[in-house]
C-alpha cells in the first residue's frame, strides 16, 4: 500500500503539473491526482503477474523442446524447478490477484514476444544459473530468487519500462514505487501461504488517507501566493527567480502540511521533504530547504500559525 511519503510525492507530481501548466482547473488537477494514485494499482498487479507470465513462457518453451523431431533427453526430462518455484506457484493459485486481474482487465496477454524475451533474458543470468544448478532448494531460495531476479533483472528490462512510459502517462514516475510494493508482497509470503493470502490495498486507511491527499494538494494551492511571500522572505540575498520550482512546489507543500495537520509533527514534515528533495530536486536543494523551512517553522509556531495537537505534539 501506498504509505504518506508515496501520497506527498503523487502530490508534488501533480501540483507541478498544475502550475507548469499555467494553473488550470484546481477540481480537474485533483481528479487526475486521484486518477494517477488509482493506477498505482494497476501497475502494481501487473508486475506481480510477471513471473506468473514468465512461467507460462517457459512451460511453452519446455513443451515445444519436447516435439522436436530428435529430443535429447534432456529436452524429454527438462529441469522444472523454475516453472514449479514454490513463490510462483503460490501468486498463480493467489485469489485476491485472480479477482484484481479479472476485475480491472489486467495482464500481459498481449504482450507475449516481450515476457518471452524476458524468459530468455532470465535464464542467461547467472541468479538463474545458480538456481537451476543448485543440489537442492528449499522455499527460502525459491522465494530468494525471484526477489532477486525482479530487483536486479525484470525492473531493468528497458522493453518493460518501455511500455509502461508507451501505455501510462502516470507510470513515468511510479515505477520504482510500483515495485517497491511489489517486493514488499513477494517478502510476506511464507512457505504455508494460502490462496487466500493478501496483496497490498493502495491505502491503509482509504478515507483518511484520500483526505489527506485531497486537503495538501488543494491547501497547497490555496496558500501559494502566501506561502511564497514567507518563503521569499526568509531566501535573503537569493534571487527569487533563480529558486528551482521543484524546490518552492516542496516548500510550499511543506507549509501547508505544518499548517493544515495538526497531528503530523513539523519535524516529520521537514524530513519527509528534504528526503524528497534528495531524489527530485539538485544536489543542495535539500539544505536549502532545510534551512528555509527550519526558520519558518520556528516563527510560524511562535506567531500561532502553527499548533500542534495530540500526545507528544502540543508546542509552546
Amino acid at each position: 500500500m501506498l504509505n504518506r511519503r508515496h501520497l506527498r510525492i503523487k502530490i508534488f507530481h501533480a501540483l507541478y503539473a498544475y502550475f507548469q501548466q499555467s494553473k488550470e482547473s484546481l477540481d480537474k488537477g485533483e481528479k487526475e491526482l486521484f486518477h494517477s494514485i488509482a493506477k498505482m494499482r494497476e501497475m502494481y498487479i501487473s508486475l506481480l503477474l510477471i513471473f506468473v507470465e514468465i512461467a507460462h513462457q517457459a512451460n511453452l518453451h519446455i513443451e515445444e523442446k519436447k516435439k522436436k523431431k530428435l529430443p535429447s533427453q534432456e529436452d524429454l526430462n527438462p529441469n522444472m524447478r523454475f516453472v514449479e518455484n514454490a513463490l510462483i506457484v503460490q501468486l498463480q493459485q493467489n485469489q485476491a490477484l485472480k479477482n484484481a486481474t479479472e476485475k480491472e482487465k489486467i495482464g500481459w496477454g498481449g504482450q507475449q514476444e516481450m515476457m518471452k524475451k524476458m524468459y530468455r533474458l532470465l535464464t542467461e543470468t547467472e541468479e538463474y544459473k545458480s538456481y537451476m544448478e543448485a543440489p537442492e532448494t528449499d522455499y527460502e531460495t525459491d522465494r530468494q530468487v525471484i526477489i532477486n531476479l525482479f530487483k536486479t533483472h525484470v525492473v531493468n528490462h528497458e522493453p518493460l519500462q518501455q511500455y509502461f512510459e508507451d501505455n501510462s502517462i502516470y507510470w513515468v514516475d511510479d515505477l520504482d514505487l510500483a515495485s517497491s510494493m511489489a517486493l514488499k508482497t513477494f517478502k510476506s509470503f511464507g512457505e504455508k501461504s494460502g490462496s487466500d493470502h493478501p496483496v497490498l490495498e493502495l491505502y491503509k486507511d482509504p478515507e483518511d488517507e484520500q483526505q489527506f491527499v485531497r486537503h495538501l494538494y488543494r491547501q497547497t494551492i490555496l496558500q501559494s501566493e502566501e506561502n511564497e511571500a514567507l518563503i521569499n522572505a526568509k531566501a535573503e540575498n537569493w534571487d527569487m527567480e533563480r529558486i528551482a520550482l521543484l524546490d518552492m512546489i516542496l516548500m510550499k507543500m511543506a507549509l501547508s502540511e505544518a499548517r493544515e495537520f495538526r497531528q503530523i509533527p513539523t519535524k516529520v514534515t521537514l524530513n519527509e521533504y528534504i528526503e524528497i528533495s534528495k531524489y527530485y530536486s539538485t544536489p543542495k536543494s535539500n539544505t536549502f530547504i532545510n534551512g528555509i523551512l527550519d526558520k519558518l517553522f520556528a516563527e510560524m509556531k511562535e506567531s500561532g500559525m502553527i499548533k500542534k495537537t495530540g500526545r507528544g505534539l502540543i508546542e509552546n
